[in-house]
């Protein structure tokens, strides 16, 4: 095979060292001509960013700050951003140069290419540092400083009880409705939401009218005025009013509402509050649905609370299986006052003949409990025949229709003898630091009110647990956390005084105490909060993200 040689190459000496190169337009080898040409001139090669402490934001030219991560993208675009000249070059690559996260400096490596002479490109490699300087953003100086609110939500229910605010503050955490919140302050009936944007607080409208029966008004207050521009700054005002109807709470309509509602029974009980009340009468299951347009239209009070309930003992009770609505039933039952009956002479009950009036009575009444109760158990309701309403819905209705006993739900009284600590806890909005006339240091949005309310705030906040272990339905629309430093194997004290915390489960006052010769039996049939309920991330909440404040 005949070797054929390749075309000679031809080389020519470098103009200024003599280096023999391939022939190019400026005659000159890459080394002289990097000596003889910068293409790196006009980029600065050190230059400094703009870093919020507050909100861990960085500053993207011009005005906007930009929530980046380090040596991730957005930082990358932020670091060119600050260079002048890079428009005159083509940018082939750029990377972070890992340095201590102390150091409050940033390293970028760039590689540039630019045409020096007639079709000569010449690429070059550098790093440029950066000085991160610590600042602050306009939304951080405004929250610094006072009165710059812009937006005001104002939230209100007239009950003399905060659960409805406890359960909304969960709500609120589950959604992370306020993540946009500057601060929160507690008055009288309700709470007070303070935005910075208007935009903020119409959000915060729309997400409480999608958990709970409310309305609302707004209002504008005129700060100042431009005449020549046409522009003005407004503050703006929110008013939300909650239905003061809560959960088990029993319900006299007026004769003409409750005929338009199906022709229900006027006297019922709220079985559930959402966007809407629904309301069931326990005589016959019927049920009925209170949007909150209809309600405010001819708005009603609730005859009595759970603070009147009062406990009964089933005796017998005879459900009617045909009879059903969900997890309802229809049963007839015959109750007695807790405590008519008490166990003497070995195992024989006996009527305790020493009680006076209606103590020792049986009563029989209808119940939407029949799937629940079993004689022996213990439930709560309203005991009519000895309450006195101040209702002219309730005055109206025929005696004949007014039974004696309304029950409500099962209880559970030898659980709460038990000083058996919780599993669990709740998150809570962090409050501010330092706030006017702040002088405990009680627990995220509710009880902010100092040691005036603080007893009822804790009789509420308790009883508001007691809610969510024995309702897992209420639990299944909010987060639960697994409690730390909670011994669950821990023997419990029977005698002496107990040491009060967050998880530990109150004494009733009229309730006797289990000691060392009396065992009481736990209900078997308890709903226990399980583990697969709880979540395990329980991150302390603030409102800025770095003040923390327990459940």
């Amino acid at each position: 095979m005949e070797f054929i040689p390749g075309p000679a190459v031809h080389r020519v000496l470098c103009a200024d060292c003599g280096t023999p190169i391939v022939p190019n337009s400026a005659n000159l080898c890459v080394a002289c001509l990097r000596n003889t040409v910068d293409i790196t001139e006009g980029i600065p090669k050190q230059a400094s960013v703009s870093f919020c402490r507050n909100c861990e934001r960085f500053l993207s030219p011009p005005q906007s700050w930009t929530l980046a991560k380090p040596e991730s993208a957005e930082l990358l675009a932020i670091c060119l951003k600050k260079l002048k000249g890079l428009s005159k070059v083509r940018l082939t690559e750029a990377h972070f140069i890992w340095t201590e996260p102390h150091s409050k400096r940033l390293r970028v490596s760039m590689t540039i290419q630019k045409e020096v002479l007639t079709n000569t490109i010449l690429e070059q490699t550098f790093e440029i540092e950066y000085l991160v300087q610590h600042g602050q953003c306009p939304d951080c100086a405004k929250l610094a400083a006072k009165n710059t609110w812009k937006a005001l939500v104002q939230v209100r229910q007239k009950v003399p009880h905060k659960r409805t605010f406890l359960y909304l503050e969960q709500l609120i955490l589950k959604h992370n409705a306020q993540k946009d919140t500057i601060s929160i302050k507690e008055v009288r009936d309700g709470l007070d939401f303070f935005y910075s944007q208007r935009s903020h607080a119409l959000k915060m409208v729309e997400f409480l009218s999608s958990v709970a029966p409310i309305k609302s008004k707004s209002s504008e207050q005129l700060l100042s005025s431009d005449t020549h521009s046409n522009t003005a700054n407004f503050k703006y005002t929110y008013s939300v009013e909650i239905v003061p109807i809560c959960k088990d709470d029993l319900v006299c309509l007026p004769l003409k509402q409750a005929r338009s509602l199906s022709n229900i029974n006027p006297l019922t009980v709220c079985t559930r509050v959402g966007n809407s009340l629904q309301l069931v009468d326990p005589q016959t299951l019927q049920a009925c649905e209170i949007p909150a347009h209809i309600y405010w239209r001819t708005p009603l009070d609730s005859l009595a609370s759970v603070t009147d309930l009062v406990e009964f003992t089933v005796l017998d009770i005879e459900p009617d299986h045909s009879k059903t609505r969900g997890k309802l039933m229809l049963a007839d039952a015959q109750v007695a006052l807790s405590g008519a009956f008490h166990s003497s002479h070995g195992n024989h009950n006996m009527m305790d003949f020493d009680s006076e009036g209606i103590t020792n009575q049986i009563f029989h009444t209808r119940t939407h409990l029949g799937a629940i109760l079993q004689p022996g158990d213990t439930a709560m309701g309203y005991f009519l025949t000895n309450s006195n309403y101040n209702s002219d819905h309730f005055a109206a209705l025929p005696s004949s229709n007014i039974p004696d006993i309304i029950l409500v739900k099962k209880a559970y009284p030898n659980r709460r003898k038990k000083s058996k600590a919780r599993n669990w806890r709740l998150k809570s909005i962090a409050k501010e630091a330092g706030e006017e006339g702040e002088t405990s240091n009680a627990r995220g949005a509710i009880g902010r009110m100092g040691g005036r309310d603080q007893k009822k705030v804790d009789e509420d906040y308790e009883i508001f647990l007691r809610e969510l272990e024995e309702d897992p339905e209420l639990r299944a629309g909010i987060n639960l956390y697994v409690a730390p430093e909670v011994n669950m194997d821990a023997p419990e004290v029977k005698k002496g005084p107990r040491k009060k915390n967050q998880y530990a489960m109150d004494v009733d006052e009229a309730a006797p105490v289990a000691t060392d010769s009396e065992d009481v039996e736990e209900e078997p049939d308890f709903p226990e909060v399980k583990l697969d309920e709880l979540l395990k991330n329980f991150d302390e909440m603030a409102l800025e993200g770095d003040d923390t404040e327990d459940a």
